[in-house]
């Protein structure tokens, strides 16, 4: 067998002890006879799977007792929906734009009423995240958004905004698990698993039990409402059962690393090795600006289109693959999520000095 090093942004990498265990346990989990993916999402061996992955989940985030666990199908832009049909209550929201995922999100809940965007960092294609500190947060605003880590552009948010006093809402998809957060300060934390968690399939919301209303839109479907998975602990209908598997294997394997905290220590470790060398490399130049650099995304150019193009095949063919930017953006990203190992960032780093000194 011979593994890659996988630096896509998702579907991304994933722990090979955790994927070693799926493949063990692929024909026959436990006593059961069958494989996760033939299993009653009533029996008890699957709602074992699931209540010990919110158990882990709740474990490794620290998540308060009156915040609800909801393992959803659709993914992260299901969410951008979900959202506003939820808590939109006065039709008003604001929205924080500092990337692609947070302009889509926005895009998506006009849908359901008045966006206000209250800061934005189009003006330098989304490089750095503006000044948080004092927004002007609409008086009746029904929350905040922010996408806490743009995927896309390479930002973290790293100071939480002033809301003054609205609903935080933030998504965390490429973030998820990579560092700890305070989740008492966030009304709604959402993410697709696909960049950092799991396979593609599965969003996790963490939702505080106050803001899951019966009053939601009155359009809104009910599969598309919080209360009706909250009330049937995420069971309402057949959930993604595989991916929801694979999630809580990578929770355990996150909790034998020794949680979040030491889970920042390493992804530290393994940005600082790349972001050292971009910053000072004559080829290679990183296009955010430092205070706000991503540990998880780290975007990077040459400047030259034909030879970022060069770079991304022989890269290809050096077994280190999906290094091409989004096609929104173009160059080439890094994705060191928490399954990258650091021989992975060393093998990037060596071939772009070799790179750098040949051309």
């Amino acid at each position: 067998m011979s593994r890659v090093f996988n630096f896509s942004a998702g579907p991304a990498v994933l722990p090979e002890e955790v994927l070693r265990t799926v493949q063990a346990e692929l024909l026959e989990y436990g006593n059961s006879g069958m494989s996760v993916m033939e299993m009653s999402h009533r029996s008890k061996d699957f709602e074992e799977i699931l209540f010990t992955a919110e158990a882990d989940l709740r474990k490794l985030m620290g998540i308060p007792d009156n915040y609800k666990v909801l393992f959803l199908q659709g993914g992260g832009y299901t969410q951008f929906a979900m959202i506003p049909m939820n808590l939109m209550i006065n039709r008003k929201a604001d929205y924080i734009v500092t990337g692609q995922w947070s302009k889509k999100a926005a895009s998506e809940a006009r849908i359901f009423g008045t966006v206000n965007v209250i800061a934005d960092s189009a003006d330098r294609n989304y490089s750095y995240v503006p000044d948080l500190s004092d927004l002007n947060v609409t008086p009746n605003a029904d929350y905040v958004y922010i996408c806490q880590n743009e995927t896309v552009h390479g930002t973290t948010i790293k100071t939480l905004p002033n809301t003054k006093g609205r609903e935080l809402v933030a998504d965390i998809s490429s973030m998820f698990l990579s560092e700890p957060l305070d989740v008492s300060r966030y009304g709604v934390i959402m993410g697709g698993v696909q960049k950092n968690v799991g396979p593609a399939g599965v969003a996790i919301v963490i939702i505080r039990e106050d803001l899951i209303r019966e009053d939601v839109l009155p359009f809104t479907p009910t599969m598309m409402k919080y209360k009706t998975h909250a009330d049937n602990k995420s069971l309402f209908n057949t959930p993604p059962c595989f991916n929801i598997y694979v999630c809580g294997l990578v929770f355990k394997w996150l909790l034998k690393l020794g949680g979040t905290e030491a889970m920042k220590k390493i992804n530290a470790q393994k940005a600082g090795l790349l972001y050292d060398y971009l910053d000072q490399s004559t080829l290679f130049h990183g296009t955010v600006e430092k205070k706000d650099r991503s540990m998880m995304n780290v975007p990077f150019i040459t400047g030259n289109k034909e030879l970022d193009a060069e770079f991304c095949a022989q890269a290809e063919k050096a077994g280190l693959r999906n290094v091409k930017g989004h096609r929104s953006v173009g160059g080439m990203r890094a994705s060191l999520y928490n399954a990258m190992p650091i021989e992975g960032v060393k093998a990037l780093v060596e071939f772009m000095s070799e790179f750098e000194r040949t051309h």
